[in-house]
């Protein structure tokens, strides 16, 4: 039979072992815890590199459209599962290029993207339209006008109100330079052909393509289009410029006198 003394030792050691039970275990669970390899990763982080793989092979080709905005927009979104909300926006708006046309306003107003998206998408398509303007003063040839077309669509074409804009060349059909004149209501910009030939002068300019927007999406030029063609050119033969064409565009469409024969 054991002593009391004997006892009390081995209470004590029972004491001391549960502590240490107690206190190695607790540690332990924090440690797992705290250890960001044990955490648990989002789900959204595998589907972020597929989709940067995907674009990375093949492009945005192979992309339906709200995928292609889910991509930018985890490019402004970094902890959260976007396809949501990419998927409402393209509902909303229609589109890709609906969804980088549309305001910033009523982008916001989508459950999932926030303020700071709808300002980057803005900011995507100024830079499409900037590269697409420099692209067009490089390899800008009369043979071929789409690269110039392309720019005159991407800079007015999903503007809501109609827009008058003039693009300058030098005589050997460089671009040097493009101006907004007018901006009018939903059908009208006033254009006064002294002050386009004014700026014309400002520019240097031997070379004139004039471009406007039809918001309401029919590029057919009217009446007032052409009288005001015809005023332009008059006025340019006066100061030895050339119009080379007036353009007019649409979010899909464009209109070009010159390959129309209306010059």
């Amino acid at each position: 039979m054991p002593s009391l003394s004997q006892i009390r030792i081995t209470i004590e050691i029972l004491k001391i072992l549960r502590y240490i039970e107690k206190n190695y275990l607790t540690s332990l669970i924090m440690t797992i815890k705290e250890d960001p390899r044990n955490e648990k990763r989002p789900h959204y982080l595998g589907h972020r590199k597929r989709l940067r793989e995907r674009f990375l092979k093949n492009g945005l080709e192979s992309f339906e459209d709200y995928e292609a905005i889910e991509l930018l927009l985890t490019l402004a979104i970094p902890r959260k599962d976007v396809k949501e909300a990419a998927k409402k926006a393209i509902k909303q708006f229609g589109s890709f290029r609906g969804v980088l046309d549309a305001p910033l306003e009523e982008l916001r107003k989508i459950k999932g993207i926030g303020d700071v998206a709808p300002v980057a998408l803005q900011i995507i398509k100024e830079a499409v339209t900037r590269y697409l303007k420099q692209r067009s003063q490089v390899g800008f040839s009369l043979a071929d006008q789409k690269v110039l077309f392309d720019y005159c669509r991407s800079a007015l074409g999903a503007l809501t109100n109609e827009t008058f804009k003039v693009i300058y060349l030098d005589s050997g059909y460089h671009i040097i330079g493009d101006e907004t004149l007018e901006e009018g209501t939903v059908d009208r910009a006033t254009v006064y052909p002294r002050r386009v030939m004014d700026s014309a002068l400002r520019h240097h300019a031997s070379v004139l393509v004039f471009v406007h927007n039809h918001p309401n999406g029919d590029i057919a030029p009217s009446e007032e289009d052409k009288t005001l063609t015809r005023a332009l050119i008059l006025a340019a033969q006066i100061l030895q410029i050339k119009v080379l064409d007036h353009i007019i565009v649409s979010k899909d469409s464009i209109f070009s006198f010159r390959q129309e024969g209306l010059l």
